[in-house]
């Protein structure tokens, strides 16, 4: 990767997000467990950068899409659009993996306790293994994650373990964890470690520090925006740039009991 195909990078990620919160979860690695509130729904218009020693990969853009379908119950969906630019070989953009799942908060949050909930996930194998869009196999995520919040400061964080099912991959452990500050009404700013074991055969594992937060436009529209760079194992640069929006399904849901 020239560095002088960074800033076109960079404005790529840009231009893909606004062409088209998160409050926990994006635009960190860590996720949290707290689930969209039962009768609304969230969405992302958002693209991602991993600059690594082999290439950088893109997803410009992507979309994501939360759902409250019962209490403390979330269906989580992400779509995204890929683009592979190797050090070694052709560039690739097209379809990448889907990824889907279901978050679930078995306990909430009290004065003295925190929440903790699941969120199993699966990768499907939509995208291109040989042009690099995508894993080539499937793979499930068995997190579990815990919150907690102190007037402005919320803090959450877990781990999980993937099952890789490509040839070359590797199952591997992963975890992180993150604090964050609201400063005032509209802008909230954190940071977070994350780390995850090798993905594949003859891969290493890495550690990434990474900052960010997100500006509330309004009540239910918001601008998210992270970058870290890794400290441990493997060298990556990665990024988030988003838009946020969430609403009720209908004018008013009442939570059954």
């Amino acid at each position: 990767m020239h560095r002088r195909s960074l800033p076109f990078l960079l404005t790529l990620c840009l231009f893909s997000a606004i062409s088209a919160r998160a409050f926990a979860g994006p635009p960190f690695l860590t996720d949290d467990p707290a689930p969209v509130e039962y009768g609304h729904y969230e969405f992302y218009a958002f693209s991602t950068i991993d600059r690594a020693r082999d290439g950088t990969t893109l997803q410009a853009p992507a979309f994501e899409f939360n759902a409250g379908v019962a209490p403390d119950t979330q269906f989580h969906a992400v779509i995204p659009l890929t683009l592979s630019l190797p050090r070694d070989g052709p560039s690739a953009y097209g379809p990448g993996d889907i990824e889907a799942g279901v978050k679930y908060r078995f306990i909430r949050e009290t004065a003295n306790s925190p929440q903790v909930g699941i969120f199993p996930m699966i990768e499907l194998p939509s995208g291109s293994e040989s042009r690099g869009l995508g894993n080539g196999r499937a793979m499930e995520k068995i997190p579990i994650w815990l919150q907690k919040s102190f007037g402005p400061w919320t803090t959450y964080g877990g781990m999980g373990f993937t099952i890789n099912h490509a040839p070359d991959g590797r199952n591997y452990l992963f975890g992180g964890w993150m604090a964050q500050r609201e400063l005032g009404r509209r802008l909230t700013l954190g940071g977070e470690v994350f780390a995850l074991g090798a993905t594949t055969k003859d891969g290493r594992g890495t550690g990434i520090l990474n900052f960010g937060g997100y500006y509330n436009f309004t009540e239910g529209m918001s601008l998210l925006f992270s970058a870290g760079h890794s400290i441990l194992g493997e060298r990556h640069l990665v990024g988030y740039l988003g838009l946020y929006w969430t609403a009720p399904f209908r004018a008013e849901v009442k939570s059954p009991g």
